[in-house]
């Protein structure tokens, strides 16, 4: 996400810093920045990188691409780049992730945020955008229109192969997107098929819309207006997907890496039972992967 995004605003002429680490830094210092993507390749270079947020010093704005895990840590680590008018927009798959920033650095500096792509790292310096219409969404956590996030719009709305969308709720188009990502990875690492094959099998494809309704039952109990309609829209958006799509969390449980299980049908039981209601499609995927995901945390 930070390589596709960054690298579009970087592209469009914006002042673009990569926080990377290890092979993948070294390969954008050495070589920049490759995006392979249907909208267009392209390189950035010279790419600007480091590993250490300190030599960066306040910044205008943190576009925060990490996985949802490791956000709290992400979030220690970005504190040199903080001043006081900085921003932080948190694109993880999730609906906590602004209160873990809020928590560490103060809710002034946090936005709403959230984006659609299917992306990953090809190699060191190498990101491929395997699918979907890139699209990123943000806003402020009270919904007011303010113009820190007119900037960051415009600067998005100049950069090519991308839509973006400043949403009138951003809290509830953020269950929107959870609800979207959290049924596709859920459902997708316990059947181990592709999105293809899930939305083709009439059982399969029913268990999507009830792991769907199950998280618009969280999502209204704990005051997130999100209806029915949310389940049309999100399966219109699923069947136009090429059939051998896959979701991050899906892949990397597959592959046997940690993952975003805790973050995803984890955090549908989680709050569900915070909020006095039960998930069981939730819970059955979340309970039927925990142990894979525990010997891939070392935890088993």
């Amino acid at each position: 996400m930070g390589g596709y995004f960054g690298g579009r605003l970087a592209q469009a002429g914006e002042s673009v810093t990569f926080i990377a680490r290890g092979d993948h830094l070294r390969a954008i210092r050495e070589h920049g920045l490759r995006v392979d993507s249907p909208q267009g390749d392209f390189v950035i270079q010279p790419a600007q990188a480091t590993d250490d947020p300190a030599r960066l010093g306040p910044v205008d704005v943190v576009i925060l691409g990490v996985k949802a895990w490791q956000v709290r840590e992400a979030a220690e680590a970005m504190r040199p780049l903080v001043g006081p008018a900085t921003f932080v927009v948190p694109l993880q798959n999730g609906v906590e992730a602004p209160d873990e920033l809020a928590s560490v650095l103060g809710r002034e500096h946090v936005l709403g945020g959230f984006c659609r792509i299917i992306a990953l790292i090809a190699g060191p310096g190498h990101i491929r955008h395997a699918g979907g219409q890139p699209y990123v969404a943000f806003g402020e956590l009270d919904n007011r229109r303010a113009e820190r996030v007119e900037r960051l719009r415009a600067a998005f709305s100049r950069a090519a192969g991308l839509t973006v969308e400043v949403p009138a709720d951003i809290r509830a188009a953020m269950w929107e997107k959870f609800l979207t990502i959290t049924s596709f990875s859920g459902v997708g690492a316990v059947t181990r098929a592709p999105i293809g094959v899930i939305r083709s099998v009439p059982q399969t494809r029913a268990m999507m819309v009830g792991v769907m309704r199950e998280i618009i039952a969280v999502a209204n109990a704990r005051g997130i207006p999100l209806g029915e309609d949310a389940v049309q829209r999100v399966l219109a958006f699923r069947d136009s997907l090429p059939p051998a799509s896959t979701a991050s969390m899906q892949r990397d449980i597959m592959d046997g890496r940690p993952s975003e299980l805790e973050w995803q049908s984890g955090a549908v039981v989680r709050l569900g039972r915070e909020a006095g209601v039960e998930s069981p499609l939730n819970a059955f995927i979340y309970h039927s992967l925990l142990p894979q995901e525990l010997k891939a945390r070392g935890k088993l």
